[in-house]
């Protein structure tokens, strides 16, 4: 896997396999997923790159915590 940022756009995008992009899928606002002519991902590409990964590394970091407080809590 290969990945490239574009620091001015805020752009990530992850290239998972080599070949020419057919069509995308937006799986999410502001990220696409890039599929060759087999419907196989070839690509991720994320907008506001520094947003998603900041809020998605919070959500799982909460996520584990209060997962980590619960199983305390029942010890």
């Amino acid at each position: 896997m290969k990945m490239a940022y574009f620091e001015k756009e805020d752009i990530l995008h992850l290239v998972i396999a080599d070949g020419p992009e057919e069509r995308s899928v937006e799986l999410s606002p502001n990220v696409t997923a890039e599929l060759d002519a087999k419907g196989e991902l070839i690509g991720i590409e994320i907008l506001q790159a520094r947003q998603f990964l900041r809020d998605s590394i919070l959500e799982a970091a909460q996520a584990k915590l209060l997962g980590a407080q619960l199983a305390h809590n029942v010890s």
